[in-house]
């Protein structure tokens, strides 16, 4: 059997309690067995008096299976944890906090936000793999939501009323490969260098539009593609698809993006695109990635994220 539901219905058969969702996190947080994560030690077992905790057979410390993930010290039950999961990782085009919190019956807003939230945080690998071979780099803008932003921004690369957002595709037999988007201040050559730096290997090739913000970029040949007269898509399709792809859907699904928590919302759209083949195995990806991350308060996430 696969390690993921692959209909709503196997899912409900697979998670129907809160055991059942239990005993699925902890094959994934210690699928060679509980090791302790305080002294390391490979031998414990699990209490009878503690729902869903193991204690160490050396320093007797006691472990929930959700403690020092995404999932620590919530209130919600597993099966909401899971059933979030799954809609936000199969689901074609994401769902929003609202949605989440009528879908699931939760008794406000906020619990359905953070939730969602916290989910997105776990939609980055930690040490994922960078970009490789042919990688087309570009950027865009998308406009504010906030109102009190000007209705109107700059032209062109201005990012007046506007946030910034680079890109980079791999480009793979013909058609795009992976994903990587992060929000820039502007299209400095500071700015381009770090996303290029952070997000593709050395080596690589990055065919850019030829914009002056990206020769010198390290460890990557750059290869511009100087626009003039043609139409950029032309030069870059793939970008340029994304971008088109992800406007549509932080319009659709969001009603629009606000620059607080933009990067959250790329890294889920990026997410999404990366696994538009496996849809359903994105749900154990998500989990997966849920209980190696550590927890993140309220707090946290409703500061400012940082920009490349």
């Amino acid at each position: 059997m696969a390690d993921f539901p692959r209909s709503l219905i196997e899912f409900q058969r697979r998670f129907p309690d809160e055991r059942a969702c239990a005993a699925y996190l902890a094959r994934v947080r210690w699928p060679d067995g509980f090791r302790c994560p305080s002294c390391g030690h490979a031998k414990g077992w699990e209490l009878l008096t503690k729902a869903f905790t193991w204690e160490c057979a050396d320093c007797a410390r006691q472990t929930s299976v959700t403690a020092g993930t995404v999932m620590h010290a919530s209130k919600l039950p597993l099966t909401v944890w899971f059933w979030a999961a799954y809609l936000m990782a199969t689901h074609s085009n994401g769902i929003a906090a609202l949605q989440l919190q009528v879908q699931l019956g939760l008794g406000s807003y906020k619990s359905a936000w953070l939730l969602a939230a916290k989910l997105r945080r776990a939609m980055v690998a930690p040490g994922r793999a960078l970009l490789a071979g042919l990688v087309e780099v570009d950027e865009t803008t998308i406009p504010l939501r906030r109102k009190d932003e000007p209705p109107e921004g700059g032209h062109g690369r201005s990012h007046r009323g506007k946030m910034l957002v680079a890109a980079g595709v791999e480009v793979q037999g013909g058609g795009p490969g992976r994903v990587r988007l992060a929000a820039i201040q502007d299209a400095s050559a500071e700015s381009l260098h770090t996303f290029v730096g952070a997000n593709v290997e050395a080596g690589a090739t990055a065919r850019t539009d030829g914009w002056r913000g990206y020769p010198g970029a390290p460890g990557v040949i750059h290869e511009p593609h100087v626009v003039g007269p043609m139409a950029a898509h032309v030069v870059l399709p793939w970008t340029h698809r994304v971008f088109a792809n992800l406007k549509r859907w932080a319009l659709g699904v969001y009603h629009g993006l606000r620059r607080k928590h933009l990067q959250s919302y790329l890294d889920e759209f990026a997410f999404r695109f990366n696994r538009r083949h496996t849809r359903h195995a994105a749900f154990r990806s998500l989990l997966g990635i849920a209980v190696a991350k550590m927890p993140t308060t309220y707090n946290m996430l409703i500061k400012p994220e940082a920009t490349a």
